[in-house]
């Protein structure tokens, strides 16, 4: 008997159903429509890809969206007084800032420059350190893993005690991920790029966290039978049988992987649409706070 799939995209719908009839109420009772602004720098075409999906759903659900598309030799000073400018624009509740940026600036100081109330990506180093500090409430969780723990609260019935491993240490991510699995009280070990015999380690998972960006590096043989594994990867892989050319796979094998995992995330369709489902509540909350 297979994985059971986990379904991010049936979930994520579900709470944008729940967003748009928020802001629903919110215009029949002559309250503010949420805005969000998106800045984005350079070209990249993953970024280009995310921040028009992100717009689209703001249209969905009933939000204002502002977007702001900058060359990648915009100065430092520039971001920075854009977002100063967003920050004291009644229209805008939320602000997000497309990582990564280009080489040659300095992502934490654009970052410390968001206001608290606005930083829906939970990115602002203040926002990270309260995460990071026991009995501490971030205003608002970095989307990602956000998502990723509704996924797993709707797995598990407690995510207490049991051991999770979080491949990957970025700060979208991996990071952020291992601290709220904390919170829950589960046990954690981050792997990294320095970490030996990787699949010793992810064996005795309870819950695996795959966010490396390697096309399905996580085999059958590194998975515990039962164990919920949670595949943040999004790897384009060579395909000439697709019309573009190429395939969508993430950090996991999923074929192999589902033969022994207990459930599992697919890409796409598992992480993906929680990420922007959660940036919607954290706007929706952000507007809810004023």
């Amino acid at each position: 008997m297979g994985a059971r799939v986990i379904d991010g995209a049936q979930t994520a719908a579900s709470i944008r159903t729940e967003i748009s009839q928020k802001v629903s109420e919110r215009k029949t009772l002559g309250l503010q429509i949420p805005g969000l602004a998106t800045i984005l720098v350079g070209k990249n075409p993953a970024s280009q890809t995310y921040v028009r999906s992100k717009h689209r759903a703001c249209e969905e659900v009933g939000f204002l969206s502002f977007g702001f598309d900058l060359p990648a030799d915009t100065s430092q000073s520039k971001i920075e007084g854009l977002i100063e400018e967003l920050n004291g624009d009644e229209r805008v509740h939320g602000i997000l800032i497309q990582l990564p940026l280009p080489e040659g600036l300095k992502e934490e100081g654009v970052l410390s420059k968001l206001s608290i109330e606005k930083d829906v990506d939970g990115f602002h180093p203040v926002n990270i350190g309260r995460l990071a500090q026991k009995g501490r409430e971030p205003t608002f969780i970095p989307c990602t893993p956000a998502g990723i723990m509704v996924l797993l609260e709707e797995s598990l019935s407690s995510l207490e005690g049991l051991q999770a491993v979080v491949l990957g240490r970025s700060n979208i991510v991996g990071m952020p991920m291992a601290l709220l699995l904390v919170h829950a009280n589960a046990t954690v070990t981050i792997c990294h790029s320095r970490t030996q015999n990787i699949p010793e380690i992810t064996r005795r998972a309870d819950i695996l966290i795959a966010a490396i960006g390697k096309a399905e590096i996580v085999r059958k043989d590194w998975v515990k039978p039962g164990a919920v594994v949670i595949d943040v990867g999004i790897n384009r892989v060579e395909d000439s049988n697709q019309k573009k050319g190429y395939r969508l796979v993430g950090d996991v094998a999923f074929g192999e992987v589902s033969q022994v995992a207990g459930a599992l995330t697919p890409v796409p369709g598992g992480v993906g649409p929680m990420t922007i489902a959660m940036l919607l509540k954290n706007a929706l909350k952000a507007a809810n706070s004023k």
